[in-house]
């Protein structure tokens, strides 16, 4: 049994990229894993300052909820990030927390397999590019971990507008090959 962790970084609930989230969920439960989902809607995390206290305390100083996440993604053998691509690019929210969670890389961190699930209006093979090299970038600073599995569902822009999408039983089955 495995610990996944689910970020779903878009801000509204049952969004396009949320639904994935559910879905990666849902397939990593099935297999018997404990599975955590974290929302970042009504989560509060500020920027990132840049003073590298973190690097001292092991946590960031700023108090909010970045400390509280960072704690379950070290103890997390699986990080899965569901995110919405705007412009091109991962969510605002999904870098901003990344940028956060600076203070983890001198820690100790559990996670090997991380996996990526985008939504987009735009759906050209390199729509989500941009996001999975911002991703990689992440996973590199952590070299016991590995991008391990990436779904990008495009030509979606309403809200829901994937129910009924095969890409939803795609991100089930990701999630039960964790």
């Amino acid at each position: 049994m495995k610990k996944v962790i689910v970020i779903s970084t878009s801000l509204r609930r049952g969004s396009n990229s949320d639904m994935l989230a559910d879905q990666f969920a849902q397939g990593a439960k099935a297999a018997g894993n404990e599975v955590e989902k974290i929302s970042l809607v009504g989560k509060n995390i500020q920027f990132c300052k840049g003073c590298l206290g973190c690097q001292k305390l092991g946590r960031c100083v700023i108090d909010d909820d970045v400390n509280g996440i960072m704690a379950k993604v070290l103890q997390a053998d699986v990080v899965c990030w569901a995110t919405p691509i705007y412009y091109y690019e991962m969510s605002g929210q999904m870098k901003t927390l990344i940028d956060r969670m600076n203070a983890m890389y001198e820690l100790d961190y559990q996670f090997r397999d991380v996996y990526l699930l985008t939504t987009a209006a735009e759906d050209e093979e390199e729509t989500p590019k941009r996001a999975e090299t911002g991703l990689t970038g992440w996973t590199d600073c952590y070299p016991k971990s590995r991008m391990a599995g990436k779904l990008f569902c495009g030509g979606v822009n309403d809200a829901r507008e994937i129910e009924g999408s095969p890409k939803l039983q795609e991100a089930y089955e990701l999630g039960r090959n964790v």
